[in-house]
């Protein structure tokens, strides 16, 4: 089979899954999971093939291109790149893992349940991989619609709320972005003739300056309320909390990353000086989101909440790394969007492993855990360790990166007498610090808190919690202890993200 119909496979392969889903009878439930469970783990080893294939020094790979509304100038337009591939072997690797993470957890309309993750996951492959702003659009906005299910259907008491919130902030940044998508494709129609959605054709479109800062708070408001960016965050607590289990790893460790890499593959390439004229402003937002995420995961009782305003923080690392400008720092983001979605998607579901047995997510109700669980207490640990950024562990290559970035670019503009990029540099390392504060107060007081009567005894890991942990533990110390394969595949697409922002006047060994 050709590399591009492969690829095809694997984005319209949990299409195909939701419809046959939807054909079984809802009684059927270890079908109806052992389906869904199968169609997951062939996605991801599908995936693991491409990657395996996957040359790092071309450009756009397994790329199909098949006129879809010709009148239009819209293609059905996709394939693998530099910018995402590593979030699409993330995404495929975390959907069996989200799978098994559900099958004891959810019983209510369980064939629909399984359909919406099955919806979700060809949404969000369908984004990474579109080369096509109008294709790119379809799935950004076919994403609400199985995560508001999700959420609304199987979610906690406050669900609803939950739910309308999420939808209206994802709503208005994107009927914003739909607007500046219309006008640059008449831009473009009208300065050069040709009427086209490709990333490739708009990205070359000079527009003036003023132009490009509309156009840039159009998209980025967008790509910012998925971040989510302070102080466009306040949906993340809300949903994250009343989401299932299911629905805050899918969170965390994939939909989040759809603003960073929204930013990433058109925001910032799109309009370079508009980004250059604003880098300042928006690195700022991002040292903030970084403080700001962390000081209010210190204060939290939730275990959900401190995860949740963890993520804030964790991702203004990537934001930073992005706007540094540097190929150390981009590179760096991309490992922690990566990385994160691991960490974060592994504490969700371990979350959601002592709720099925406890039914509590309040700090206060545990301690002990250490004596009455210790695998689960390992793993618990472990994963905290990388949140925090330990060297050997995925954590540390990602921040680290950024954060090197930021330097380098807080240095060179010190040197042109401007002060202002070092000091943010600075001030986001302090959100390390507040970072292992918040992640070892929860360690401790879960694993070595006083025991609660309550909760003795308590069985320990079983096979498949065990599967899932040693899986993503797995990952994330093979992206600490051996990042190079994943620097690789990403190395050519920084430097062009660098050398387009900077107007090309970034040198091939840039550093």
């Amino acid at each position: 089979m050709a590399d591009s119909a492969l690829l095809n496979l694997v984005l319209w392969l949990p299409f195909a899954g939701m419809l046959a889903l939807a054909l079984l009878p809802a009684a059927r439930a270890e079908l109806i999971r052992g389906l869904s469970l199968a169609l997951m783990a062939v996605q991801f080893a599908l995936v693991a093939w491409l990657v395996a294939r996957f040359d790092p020094a071309q450009g756009l790979q397994f790329a199909t291109d098949l006129p879809w509304i010709p009148d239009w100038g819209v293609h059905y337009r996709i394939g693998l790149d530099g910018y995402n591939v590593l979030l699409v072997a993330l995404t495929a690797f975390l959907g069996p893992l989200v799978v098994l993470g559900a099958q004891r957890a959810v019983t209510k309309d369980l064939k629909l349940f399984h359909a919406m993750i099955q919806g979700i996951q060809f949404a969000m492959l369908g984004t990474f991989l579109a080369q096509d702003l109008f294709v790119f659009y379809v799935f950004w906005e076919a994403m609400l619609i199985p995560m508001f299910l999700i959420i609304g259907i199987w979610g906690g008491e406050r669900r609803v709320y939950a739910t309308m919130k999420f939808v209206l902030y994802t709503a208005f940044g994107s009927i914003l972005m739909l607007a500046a998508l219309i006008y640059l494709v008449w831009t473009l129609n009208q300065t050069t003739g040709v009427r086209s959605f490709a990333f490739a054709d708009l990205i070359g479109l000079n527009l003036p300056l003023d132009a490009q800062l509309w156009l840039l708070a159009a998209f980025g408001l967008s790509f910012a309320i998925k971040v989510p960016m302070v102080p466009l965050h306040t949906w993340l607590p809300d949903a994250h909390v009343e989401a299932p289990t299911t629905g805050s790893v899918i969170l965390a460790g994939v939909l989040l990353k759809m603003g960073t890499y929204g930013f990433l593959k058109l925001g910032f390439p799109l309009f370079p000086e508009a980004t250059r004229e604003l880098a300042p402003w928006l690195m700022g937002l991002s040292v903030a989101g970084i403080l700001y995420g962390a000081c209010l995961a210190l204060v939290q009782d939730d275990i959900k909440k401190v995860i949740a305003y963890s993520s804030i923080s964790h991702l203004g690392y990537v934001m930073i790394g992005l706007l540094s400008f540097e190929l150390v720092g981009i590179q760096g983001a991309i490992v922690q969007m990566v990385s994160h979605g691991l960490v974060a998607g592994g504490l969700f579901l371990m979350v959601g492993m002592i709720y099925e047995r406890c039914h509590s997510r309040k700090i206060a109700d545990y301690g002990g855990l250490a004596k009455l669980m210790p695998l689960y207490s390992v793993a618990f640990l472990l994963l905290t360790l990388a949140s925090v950024g330990l060297p050997t562990t995925s954590g540390f290559t990602g921040e680290f990166m950024a954060l090197l970035g930021a330097f380098a670019a807080g240095w060179k503009a010190q040197a042109a007498g401007d002060s202002l990029m070092l000091v943010y540099a600075v001030l986001a390392v302090l959100g390390v610090v507040l970072g292992a504060l918040y992640m070892l107060r929860l360690a401790g007081a879960l694993l070595f808190g006083a025991e609660r009567a309550p909760h003795a005894p308590l069985n320990d890991l079983d096979g498949r919690e065990r599967a899932i942990l040693v899986a993503i533990l797995a990952a994330v110390f093979w992206l600490g202890l051996a990042p190079g394969p994943a620097l690789e595949l990403t190395e050519g697409a920084a430097r062009e993200y660098r050398a387009i922002v900077l107007g090309h006047a970034a040198t091939e060994g840039g550093q």
